[in-house]
């Protein structure tokens, strides 16, 4: 039965990653805590970073068909989140993240996803929308911006919370680039793609310190990938289709409730 529900937890990874440009940990690890209890965080998060490559890949195809994607940003966004996650792996590795200290990780999780919550919902409140961009304008950004506010922070929490990246990514570029919504969604989509890719192999790699083997990561994954691919390729395309607010309101909710349900965990965890 818990086989059947991982296939159903891929598909709703999948389905919300491709229409929010965030992979799809967001729903993948408190699924798993929620269906395996909160013990094995660093079992999750390797896993769901193996995942989130192959949530993001159909995904980066729809954006490219729609010309979503401005290679201007992506071409910094990639490296320096790709760094980031490698730094965020190595923090999220430290004693203070061990055993009952995994709690931490899930409830540092919960804190960031109130902030998007917040920002999101302030967003929806005002109705006001950002102008569209081109490549040409997105080639006028500051590279230290696209590096230091969006690529680098994106990679470092995915790396350190075992997401992709887009959930700092998304938020990131419209706060500090103005980028328009489904533009970021794009952008962070492209970058997830490389940095989870780097982010799975060091998390993998460092497993068996937590009394995990690789091969439990890859059952997890081979449960959860195949249908978490059939979500994300239908709701990419999704994007540039459905009205803003909707993928907004989407995003607000699907936030809200991964926050309560990771603090929930975290607090377990601390406090048992």
């Amino acid at each position: 039965m818990d086989y059947l529900w991982l296939t159903l937890l891929g598909l709703a990874a999948g389905a919300s990653g491709g229409l929010l440009g965030i992979g799809g940990s967001t729903v993948m690890i408190p699924g798993m805590v929620m269906l395996l209890g909160p013990q094995q965080q660093h079992l999750y998060q390797a896993a769901a970073m193996i995942v989130n490559f192959f949530v993001v890949g159909p995904a980066v195809l729809r954006h490219v068909q729609a010309r979503a994607t401005l290679r201007p940003m992506t071409r910094w966004m990639v490296p320096s989140a790709v760094a980031g996650a490698v730094l965020g792996v190595v923090l999220s590795e430290q004693p203070v993240f061990r055993g009952p200290g995994q709690g931490w990780l899930q409830l540092g999780f919960a804190a960031f996803l109130l902030y998007v919550v917040v920002y999101n919902a302030a967003r929806l409140s005002s109705g006001k929308r950002l102008p569209p961009m081109t490549e040409a304008d997105a080639a006028k950004c500051s590279r230290a911006a696209v590096v230091f506010l969006v690529g680098l922070p994106a990679g470092l929490f995915g790396g350190l919370l075992g997401v992709g990246g887009g959930l700092v990514a998304v938020p990131a570029q419209q706060i500090a680039l103005r980028v328009p919504l489904t533009n970021a969604i794009a952008n962070s989509a492209s970058t997830i793609l490389w940095s989870s890719v780097v982010g799975a192999l060091v998390k993998n790699a460092r497993l068996h310190e937590h009394g995990f083997g690789i091969a439990q990561s890859l059952l997890l994954a081979a449960l959860l990938a195949p249908t978490a691919i059939v979500g994300s390729y239908y709701t990419a395309d999704k994007v540039h289709k459905w009205p803003v607010n909707v993928i907004r309101l989407a995003f607000v909710a699907l936030m809200l409730y991964c926050a309560y349900r990771l603090a929930a965990a975290g607090v377990s965890l601390i406090r048992p």
